[in-house]
Order: structure tokens, then C-alpha cells, then sequence
């Protein structure tokens, strides 16, 4: 029996060791093997966006990994997010290589100048990249147009200095937001945009094994092949920075806050709408700060919350509401100058104003509606609310004392000075303050009378 159970712990003890050995085996390959980080660029680019990427810019420096793929899959996105970013690849001291990917991929607007920001540039088969010409909304039409000549210029020669820094063919990239050209995968390697169209990020890794780039002003041997692959992920704050930050979402969390407010100020002692309110409008000023805006749109979406603002606390029956309302959703259409956002999302923005618009006019009809009911109908409170009422003398009147009426407990004072036994009924004459004027009820003088 000793000898199964000294028998049974060396072999529980080899299989650790051995464990241990293999482990630290695997470690050490692993560590032997190059470090490549990826991260997504996906959607529409934010400030949360360029927050994502500067973190993971400065993890890969500090993981002293051999490159960082930029997995690229946008329509476009805010001007000074795209420009960050660029600026932030250009002056990374690790190499940083960008692919759209997987297949069906686009680098649409924003996404071409972070395409052609990367020491590597890669599509996949079946990908598109282009279509940089900037736009904004028509305040005549409600449509979007293309952008003035000074934005147009601008943009396009930003991106011919990033194509030439990068080597890539400069009268092509120019086109992107002149011509608001659009190239697949084979036309983009025929014109000197990228430099691979591999299927997958193992085949592009072997594929620029070896390549010589410039970091930081440092020629760097690319040593990708077999690597280590490790996605970094949007931490919790990048998450909520990319959330606030979209146009979109900022709109809606001022109206969410406006509203909140509002109705808090308008049914006091909840304390729910407006601490919900005010954490909503505090986000959505913050988002509003993230991106470029029209000023006379800022001034009308102000104009706008003061309105409403005014309606609360003056009912005009629904004329400052419908004014702000009104105010509100040109300010929000608009608002966001956003040259390299694409076109869909400029239509999906718009729908989202009108959508707000309708939105709050059902809500002033409802609230207008209450207050129309509520003028109507007869005084709950006041002086007279328990005129003709019966209560019960919990207290002695003599000629004061203490009643009780409808469950609440009132100082009560005898309407002719006389005294009035505790447990007497009471009728309530009328109030006075906090005090209520009563005389003895009817039914308790008759039964007095029949016991004499």
C-alpha cells in the first residue's frame, strides 16, 4: 500500500516537471519568435479611434515588437481624428504596415490617407480604397455637396505629402480628393498606391520579411515571418471616448440631457431625471468638442435648449417648444463640418435629426396635453381642499388642539371656541396656513343628544 502511494506521487511529481520543462519551452520559442500587434480600424473613425491607436503605438514600443498591422475596414470618418493618426504613424519608431482586410474590405475617405500612411501598404482581393473627396451638407437642399476649393486643397495636399514621405505615386493619391477616384486591390498595386495584395496577414507577414523601411528616421529590417500574432483590443475608455465621440451619439445625448432636466425641474424630489440628464448633456458636450463644428449650427442648437428651457419654466402652450424644436434640428443638421465623413452617413444623420424633430413634438404633445388636463381639472390643494370634510379629534381642542383629517394630522382650532373631546368627529370649516377651523359634526351632536 506504501509503495502504490510513493509509486503514484513520483509519477504526479515527473508530470510536473516535465509540464514545467515543456512550458518553459514553448515560452522561450515563443519569445525567440518575432512580435507582430495588430489592431482594427473599423466603422467610422473617432477621437476614440486615435486614442486606440496611441495606446497601441506606445505598447508596441514598449513590447519591443517588430511591427503593428493596421487591420483597416472604414467608410471615413472626423478630419482631425484622420489627421492625428497620421501624424502618429508617421513618427512611430515601430513599423507600421496597413491592410485592408478581410475581403470586401474598404478604405474609403479617412481610411485612404491611414492607408497610405503605413511603411507597408497591403489590400486584400476584393478590397476598395479612394473616394476622399470631401463633402458637407447643402444648407439649401438638405443634401450633401462637394466641399469648398480651400478644404479641397487642403486635403489634397496632405495626402500628396504623405504619399511622397511613403513613396507611393502622388498624382494617384491627389486624385482620391480631386476626382474622388476609387481603385481595387489590382489597380491600387498597378499605380503604386500599395505594395502587396496577399489573401491572408500570414501570407503579407512572409511576404515583407526582410523589407528594409524607415522609423523615426531608422532603417529597419522587417522580421515578420513566422511571428507572434497579438491583437490589442479598445480599452474600456477608448470604448466610451469612440461612443461619445460619434456625431451621432453626442446629438442624441444632448436631447437625452435637455429633456432629463427638463422633466426633473418639472416633477422636483425624483432626482433620477436629472442626474440622468445632466451625466447625458455633460457627455454630449464633451463629444461636441471632439470634432469640427458650424458655429451660427451651434448657435441655433443653443438657441434651441434655451426654448425649451423657457417653455419650462414659462408655458406658452407649446410656442417656445415648437420654436426650439425647430431650432434644434437645424442646429443638429447642420452642426457637424466633417468633410471625410461618406455620403451615407451624411443621410443617416439627416434622418436622425428629423427623427429627433418628430421625437419631441410627440413629446410637447404629450406634455402639453397633461398640462391642459391638469388646468382643467378641479384644485386638489389648497385652501379649500378639505372644506366639508370629516376628521377626528386625536388631541383635545380647547379651544386648539391636534385632528385628524384624509390621514394627515393638522393643528385644529374649534370654530366657536368650544372644547371638542379627543375622539370626537369633526367637520373642516376651511384652512388657514397649517392650521384647519373645524365644528363638531352633525352625526356626533345627534348621538349626543339621544344619549342625554
Amino acid at each position: 500500500m506504501f509503495k502504490e502511494i510513493r509509486r503514484y506521487t513520483m509519477l504526479i511529481l515527473l508530470l510536473i516537471l516535465l509540464t514545467s520543462i515543456f512550458s518553459s519551452v514553448f515560452t522561450t520559442a515563443q519569445n525567440d519568435s518575432p512580435l507582430v500587434l495588430t489592431i482594427e480600424i473599423k466603422n467610422t473613425i473617432t477621437a476614440g479611434t486615435t486614442e486606440h491607436i496611441r495606446r497601441s503605438l506606445e505598447t508596441a514600443e514598449d513590447m519591443n515588437a517588430d511591427a503593428i498591422v493596421f487591420l483597416i475596414d472604414t467608410p471615413g470618418g472626423l478630419v482631425a481624428s484622420t489627421i492625428d493618426i497620421m501624424q502618429l504613424m508617421l513618427n512611430s519608431k515601430t513599423p507600421v504596415i496597413t491592410y485592408v482586410y478581410p475581403q470586401g474590405a474598404i478604405a474609403a475617405s479617412a481610411g485612404s490617407f491611414i492607408l497610405l500612411s503605413g511603411n507597408i501598404a497591403a489590400m486584400s482581393p476584393g478590397t476598395t480604397c479612394g473616394a476622399a473627396m470631401p463633402v458637407v451638407i447643402s444648407p439649401t437642399e438638405g443634401t450633401t455637396q462637394t466641399a469648398d476649393d480651400k478644404t479641397i486643397n487642403f486635403l489634397a495636399g496632405h495626402i500628396k505629402s504623405i504619399a511622397q514621405e511613403r513613396g507611393r505615386a502622388t498624382d494617384v493619391a491627389e486624385k482620391f480628393v480631386t476626382e474622388n477616384l476609387t481603385l481595387n486591390a489590382y489597380e491600387a498595386l498597378e499605380k503604386n498606391i500599395i505594395d502587396y495584395i496577399p489573401n491572408t496577414l500570414e501570407e503579407l507577414l512572409d511576404a515583407v520579411h526582410g523589407t528594409v523601411v524607415t522609423a523615426n528616421n531608422e532603417d529597419i529590417v522587417l522580421n515578420t515571418r513566422n511571428a507572434n500574432i497579438q491583437p490589442l483590443e479598445m480599452t474600456a475608455v477608448d470604448r466610451i471616448t469612440d461612443i461619445v465621440s460619434n456625431p451621432q451619439i453626442t446629438f442624441i445625448l444632448v436631447i437625452v440631457g435637455i429633456y432629463g432636466i427638463i422633466i426633473g425641474f418639472n416633477a422636483p424630489g425624483t432626482f433620477v431625471p436629472e442626474v440622468l440628464g445632466a451625466i447625458a448633456l455633460m457627455l454630449g458636450l464633451y463629444g461636441l468638442g471632439l470634432f469640427e463644428v458650424n458655429i451660427f449650427a451651434a448657435a441655433m442648437l443653443l438657441l434651441g435648449i434655451a426654448l425649451l428651457v423657457a417653455e419650462a419654466f414659462t408655458p406658452t402652450f407649446g410656442i417656445l417648444a415648437f420654436g426650439g424644436i425647430v431650432s434644434i434640428i437645424l442646429g443638429i443638421l447642420f452642426l457637424p463640418v466633417e468633410p471625410l465623413m461618406p455620403a451615407g452617413w451624411f443621410r443617416s444623420f439627416r434622418m436622425m435629426a428629423i427623427g429627433i424633430g418628430i421625437g419631441s413634438g410627440i413629446l410637447m404633445v404629450v406634455i402639453l396635453s397633461g398640462i391642459i388636463r391638469l388646468r382643467k381639472s378641479k384644485v386638489v390643494h389648497g385652501d379649500s381642499e378639505f372644506n366639508g370634510k370629516e376628521g377626528t379629534v386625536i388631541d383635545a381642542l380647547n379651544p386648539k388642539g391636534l385632528v385628524k383629517v384624509q390621514g394627515e394630522i393638522w393643528n385644529g382650532i374649534s370654530n366657536d371656541g368650544s372644547i371638542i373631546e379627543s375622539g370626537e368627529k369633526i367637520i373642516v370649516v376651511k384652512r388657514e396656513g397649517m392650521n384647519v377651523i373645524v365644528e363638531k359634526s352633525n352625526n356626533d351632536k345627534d348621538k349626543r343628544s339621544r344619549e342625554v
